[in-house]
């Protein structure tokens, strides 16, 4: 269980980061279900760039994980977004 934690906070992370910079965004060309899970994979992506750029001291806390998360959920699903909006516009 303790390895899947990095992973689940990164997830969950990336599901929030990603509705937070949609809703910012005001973007309405992507329904909230796909904005939950691009951010997820966002975050696992963003979480795991963050963990190998920055070495093992980034991997080795939740909350660098769960920054991680939020910043590459929030980037993924701005670009999802973006790419909706164009494809029906």
């Amino acid at each position: 269980m303790e390895a899947l934690l990095p992973f689940i906070v990164q997830l969950i992370a990336g599901a929030i980061g990603g509705n937070a910079a949609s809703a910012a965004l005001k973007q309405h060309a992507i329904n909230v279900v796909a904005r939950t899970i691009a951010g997820a994979i966002g975050g696992v992506g963003g979480g795991m760039l963050l963990g190998m750029v920055g070495g093992d001291v980034a991997a080795t806390g939740l909350i660098a994980d769960g920054i991680g998360g939020l910043i590459g959920g929030g980037i993924l699903s701005t670009l999802a977004g973006l790419v909706m909006a164009r494809a029906h516009g």
